[in-house]
């Protein structure tokens, strides 16, 4: 099966709803899904220069179209390696600073391979944070603040997404993952 930008945002779609919004690992996601105020974008880009041209154009369109809340920019071709992919943060969050981005715009971040400073890279903790591709979530600082309004203290979110990926264990956050990619030939 070719990995065409259709492929990739399925199987992301896929992630968000059969592992984030379905283990409640964001207790956001649910709602933006469903109101289809998720944008995917798949970048192609094999440099780091080009790759941050192209998070600073999708910021720039955010900016232009206030009725989408976020955006998952997924770079399938590249940032294989994680240590690459952290530096590539590094450089995406200074970039954004620079250009007023603070207090607007928010990076999570998500990787296939990801791991937690001090954890061992098979602690199941990780996978709050893995994905299928590597990837940038734009979050929208103004949303995100409603948000927690709304939800209330958010301090334990992360503490209770590790106590969830401890009960489901290593094998079936594997099977989910390797679910995740498995898509219907159209």
């Amino acid at each position: 099966m070719q990995l065409t930008d259709e492929l990739v945002t399925t199987q992301t779609m896929k992630w968000v709803n059969e592992f984030i919004i379905k283990h409640n690992v964001c207790p956001f996601a649910k709602r933006e899904v469903e109101r289809e105020t998720v944008k995917v974008v798949v970048l192609r880009s094999k440099k780091l220069d080009v790759a941050l041209e192209e998070l600073i154009a999708e910021v720039q369109w955010l900016d232009q179209y206030p009725e989408t809340e976020t955006t998952l920019l997924v770079f399938p071709t590249l940032f294989k390696d994680f240590y690459r992919y952290l530096d590539f943060v590094d450089l995406a969050e200074n970039l954004m600073y620079e250009q007023g981005c603070e207090g607007v715009y928010q990076l999570a971040t998500f990787h296939p391979d990801y791991c937690f400073s001090g954890t061992d890279p098979d602690d199941v903790s990780n996978y709050t944070n893995r994905s299928p591709y590597p990837m940038l979530h734009l979050l929208r600082e103004e949303s995100l603040e409603k948000a927690i309004e709304y939800y209330g203290d958010t301090a334990d979110i992360p503490e209770n997404n590790i106590a969830k990926m401890e009960s489901l264990g290593r094998e079936v956050l594997d099977e989910s993952f390797a679910s995740c990619m498995k898509v219907d030939e159209q």
